[in-house]
């Protein structure tokens, strides 16, 4: 059975997941509908947390359970992309502040960025409560930051 690839990270701490716009994430003119970004942002930083070696399932068996839940994020349009294009989710770590891990993240179409956004997500526990990383956490993705 083929693995999904999962992208790499770069000589810059930048992880670069590509993906291809398939026919269902364009709206009725043929350009990817605005929400679908979002959609390859979250594999970028999902398969960015995997190349690291934090695995979402491992963190939801956890106890407590920790996940991830984005606090905030801006995102700037820039190109429209279409149906068949491949584009690149490129994701990096800056430096952690507390509970939050800040990340900026751009998807682009060859040399074409198409879209960027700066991410703010926080670690919490089973309840939903914000808690800080524990160190082996923060230590795997300290080497990419």
């Amino acid at each position: 059975m083929m693995q999904p690839a999962s992208g790499a990270f770069g000589d810059d701490h930048t992880h670069r997941l590509p993906v291809r716009v398939y026919y269902e994430d364009t709206d009725f003119s043929g350009v990817v509908y605005h929400a679908r970004y979002l959609h390859f942002f979250e594999r970028g930083r999902t398969e960015s947390l995997r190349a690291c070696g934090i695995h979402h399932s491992e963190l939801a068996a956890m106890e407590p359970a920790l996940a991830f839940a984005v606090r905030r994020m801006s995102v700037e349009f820039v190109r429209a992309a279409r149906v068949d294009d491949v584009l690149v989710v490129g994701t990096g770590f800056r430096p952690q502040v507390g509970a939050r891990l800040m990340m900026e993240q751009t998807i682009h179409r060859a040399d074409e960025l198409v879209a960027s956004a700066c991410v703010e997500a926080v670690c919490i526990d089973g309840a939903g409560r914000a808690k800080r990383p524990p160190a082996w956490m923060r230590n795997k993705w300290l080497s990419y930051v």
